[in-house]
């Protein structure tokens, strides 16, 4: 726990300093930057996602048993099972089946706790390109409209599942429903078509770039790829 309070403080820091180069040299196309690093990390999101729903379980695993469990996932036994379960998968592995587990329990996503949410994505991304980032506006004094970008660009991609965690809870902080209001952030009634379909719609950011990533899905399963056996793990 100390450590994830240690990492998240200082991906909020180096976000917070990035955030400083920008204002510190103001520039016209510092919006623009900002909007096109905006779609950017929700196609970014889109195509992850999609690459997820549809990346097929490693086999043997027992997956099966507790993504169909009947009983209460409260229970000790379910809980000695997922721990058991959890233990045999790398932390890509997890990832994926925590996409396919959301799709028949999608409010379970929103009540999960921020870290839960963004700590693999802020340690294996987010953090280095932030803190590079950094180094970059120290050492080559980066225009300040390219740091507007770099901040909206980190912002989008390091809290897209807590972005798309929001779409599964009624009550959001007033900051979620102002970047709805101006659509930056997408509705649940948006994302409420992906579930629906499981075949569209896959960005959760802003939805922006969900026009290209349904062509793109249309694309690959035209050409066999992509099928429905990979939305399940299986024994």
């Amino acid at each position: 726990m100390a450590l994830q309070k240690l990492l998240l403080t200082l991906f909020l820091a180096s976000l917070g300093m990035n955030l400083a180069f920008a204002v510190a040299d103001p520039h016209w196309a510092a919006i623009p930057a900002m909007l096109a690093a905006w779609y950017l990390a929700d196609l970014l999101s889109g195509l992850i996602h999609m690459y997820m729903d549809y990346r097929a379980c490693r086999p043997g695993m027992g997956l099966d048993a507790i993504f169909f469990y009947e009983g209460s996932r409260e229970s000790e036994e379910y809980q000695r099972m997922f721990r058991e379960r959890m233990a045999r998968l790398n932390p890509f592995e997890r990832i994926s089946y925590d996409f396919k587990n959301h799709h028949p329990r999608p409010d379970a996503l929103g009540r999960r706790q921020l870290w839960r949410l963004i700590g693999s994505t802020v340690i294996a991304g987010a953090l280095p390109l932030s803190l590079l980032a950094n180094a970059a506006a120290v050492l080559w004094q980066v225009p300040g409209w390219a740091m507007a970008g770099i901040f909206a660009f980190l912002v989008g991609g390091a809290f897209a599942q807590y972005f798309h965690g929001t779409l599964h809870r009624r009550e959001n902080p007033w900051f979620i429903v102002a970047l709805r209001r101006a659509g930056l952030l997408m509705s649940p009634e948006a994302h409420q078509i992906h579930h629906d379909t499981l075949k569209r719609d896959f960005a959760t950011n802003s939805g922006w770039s969900n026009p290209l990533v349904n062509r793109l899905f249309d694309h690959l399963r035209a050409r066999g790829r992509l099928p429905d056996a990979h939305l399940e793990p299986h024994s």
